[in-house]
């Protein structure tokens, strides 16, 4: 009888892990079919709405929400089928416990997370746009649930967490096709200042990198220790290169034609007063 209790105990234990295996192994053939399914319904989801006219990174969000549904779908099915006394509503109380918990274990990649799909839903900031945010100048490369990469003008990338971008004010230099650009130009004191104006504006008005439509403007600016500086504004292309390049012509425009009529855009120089007055051509004695 006793070897009979141990022969039942033995066969109860080979059944139970024989339906845990069997169990493991329904289950992750079920992930695995999940993983197919999630993206035949991303690929179904992409074909969907790319009739619809949307901006890139939130065709990418909702790609990602629809694989996100159908896994949470299969991890719950998986989830009943190795634990079969599992219910629904015993599964959202013990989520509901676990993520208060995660919550405060992973606070900034959850902060990251949200804060991607609510900077991907945003009509601003697209990919391709040349931004600036707590000291990151570049090019908007991609944009994912965690992060935004962007790419200097220099080269480098830049990893830039979501919360960042979200909680700080974010500067979209290309957010319009042009934008107003500015140098400061210095003329010497007995210049004309209204002919240094009309020739530095006629120079600038010349040039096709610049939009002539949106006006030109020359202001006298400030006293500057060798110089009165003169201000000129003018609208071009909102690219970096374009700002760089529409500032490199309207520079040279400008020296030419300053240079053509005589006037005279000075050097820094120092004038030195004494309080007693310097003998000129005194004798040098041994």
């Amino acid at each position: 009888m006793f070897f009979n209790r141990i022969n039942n105990q033995i066969d109860n234990m080979i059944y139970g892990i024989a339906d845990a295996l069997l169990g493991i192994i329904i289950a992750m053939i079920l992930l695995m079919i999940t993983g197919i399914i999630a993206s035949f319904a991303a690929k179904i989801a992409a074909k969907l709405i790319g009739k619809a006219e949307l901006r890139p990174s939130l065709r990418n969000l909702i790609e990602t929400l629809v694989k996100l549904a159908v896994w949470l779908v299969g991890l719950f099915l998986a989830a009943i089928i190795l634990f079969p006394g599992l219910t629904f509503s015993s599964m959202v109380a013990g989520l509901g416990i676990g993520v208060v918990a995660i919550g405060f274990a992973f606070q900034d990649i959850f902060e990251n997370f949200f804060a991607g799909i609510l900077i991907m839903m945003r009509k601003k900031m697209r990919i391709g746009d040349l931004i600036e945010c707590e000291g990151v100048e570049g090019k908007v490369e991609h944009i994912n649930l965690r992060e935004t990469h962007v790419r200097k003008n220099s080269g480098e990338l830049t990893v830039v967490p979501n919360s960042i971008l979200f909680k700080n004010p974010v500067e979209i230099i290309t957010d319009q096709p042009q934008r107003r650009h500015s140098v400061v130009i210095g003329v010497s004191y007995d210049s004309d200042l209204d002919q240094a104006a009309k020739i530095i504006h006629e120079a600038v008005e010349k040039l096709e990198a610049v939009d002539t439509d949106r006006g030109v403007d020359v202001f006298a600016h400030e006293f500057n220790s060798s110089s009165v500086d003169f201000l000129v504004r003018w609208w071009a292309g909102s690219s970096a290169r374009a700002g760089w390049e529409s500032k490199d012509k309207v520079v040279r425009a400008i020296k030419a034609a300053l240079d053509d009529a005589g006037i005279e855009i000075p050097f820094p120089y120092v004038t030195h007063t004494f309080k007693q007055g310097v003998p000129l051509g005194a004798e040098i004695s041994d």
